[in-house]
């Protein structure tokens, strides 16, 4: 059974901003228990025909937090650890590295890319609204709005959050669709 929010109450009814927040912390908060609590093998596990690791896919997603919503969202630089990284030379640098980082190092990246996220998104919604744009533009010439690039970051989380389900359950047979209400990030 998936997590849903109760429904509320006509007068408490959330805002567009807040219902999109909530769905992408909820998608948040299960690809952290999908790949917390394991050691380093267990982030270092491959299923299949596939490389992808759990530590591969928590390093990469601390990478979008930083790419998608603090840099092209926000407008505000990378940052370490990426800004010395030589993405050129080693493209598949974060899926790499984080299966080689120690499960506390790869987490902790993770949640300060999150931290930094939330802070950022709130920003810049303040500032702009969900219609205003993204601090970027494509090489089209098109410019996001900030709610498109909110969904994308849901759409992302969801997708990685099915390929850590799928790595979870082959290294130690955890499997659920959502966090039971106990978990903490």
């Amino acid at each position: 059974m998936s997590e849903t929010a109760p429904e509320p109450s006509p007068s408490v009814a959330p805002t567009e901003a807040e219902a999109l927040l909530s769905v992408l912390d909820r998608n948040r908060r299960t690809f952290a228990w999908k790949t917390s609590g394991l050691d380093a093998e267990g982030l270092r596990a491959t299923t299949a025909a596939s490389a992808m690791t759990l530590g591969g896919l928590v390093k990469h997603m601390a990478l979008v937090e930083a790419d998608w919503l603090a840099v092209k969202l926000a407008g505000l630089d990378y940052g370490a650890p990426w800004d010395a990284v030589d993405f050129d030379a080693d493209p598949d640098w974060e899926w790499r590295t984080g299966a080689l980082d120690a499960p506390e190092d790869a987490h902790a990246l993770w949640r300060e890319a999150v931290e930094r996220s939330r802070k950022a998104v709130h920003d810049v919604i303040t500032e702009r609204g969900l219609d205003g744009p993204a601090s970027f533009t494509w090489p089209d010439g098109r410019t996001p709005s900030v709610r498109a690039m909110l969904l994308d970051m849901v759409e992302e989380y969801a997708r990685h959050t099915g390929h850590a389900d799928i790595l979870r359950e082959a290294v130690d047979g955890r499997v659920g669709e959502g966090a039971p209400p106990d978990f903490t990030v």
